[in-house]
């Protein structure tokens, strides 16, 4: 009885495995397929050829080659994936483009105001759309924080005078003794 009971166990494992392999399998041969759309798409673009319809991981990775080089065709890549299906690419992009405006604005130089500040901006809107997406982003929290640290935001409620405080706010604590100390 314990015999069977072991290659029972043995079967469920190796069916397990098997399943397993074949999903590495199907990733594995995907990989490989968008990695030789990225380099045919490579290939066409230093012979000036226009290539195929590319895949959505092919648009990515050459947007974030073109980040490099060129603003506005990164720019127009990102959106691009913005506003296609996959979920997943489209946070992605929202964080890479959130980099780009920053990149760039820094790049353009803080002193500037007049073209480093709009895209600062863009870089807060970029991150707080992936937040929205996705909260857990520590990421994109971290950058945010970033930029909102070269342009702080103003607090419309920090320059109105409010006048004397309100005397209901200093009443008397209830403890017995607040200067208690401890044991």
């Amino acid at each position: 009885m314990r015999r069977v009971q072991g290659h029972a166990v043995f079967c469920a494992v190796a069916a397990a495995l098997g399943l397993v392999t074949v999903v590495e399998v199907a990733r594995l041969d995907h990989a490989r397929t968008v990695n030789a759309a990225i380099a045919s798409s490579q290939a066409a673009s230093n012979a000036n050829a226009t290539p195929a319809t590319p895949i959505p991981d092919e648009r990515l990775a050459s947007a974030v080659a073109m980040a490099k080089v060129d603003y506005d065709g990164a720019l127009a890549a990102y959106k691009a994936i913005i506003q296609g299906r996959r979920e997943d690419l489209r946070r992605i992009a929202l964080y890479d483009l959130g980099n780009l405006h920053l990149r760039h604005a820094l790049q353009v130089g803080l002193e500037d105001e007049a073209q480093s500040l709009p895209l600062v901006e863009l870089a807060k809107q970029s991150y707080r759309d992936l937040l929205r997406r996705d909260p857990n982003d520590w990421d994109a929290r971290y950058n945010l924080e970033r930029t909102l640290r070269l342009a702080p935001e103003d607090d419309d409620d920090t320059d109105e005078d409010t006048g004397p405080p309100d005397p209901r706010e200093h009443e008397r604590s209830t403890i017995a003794d607040p200067r208690m100390d401890l044991p």
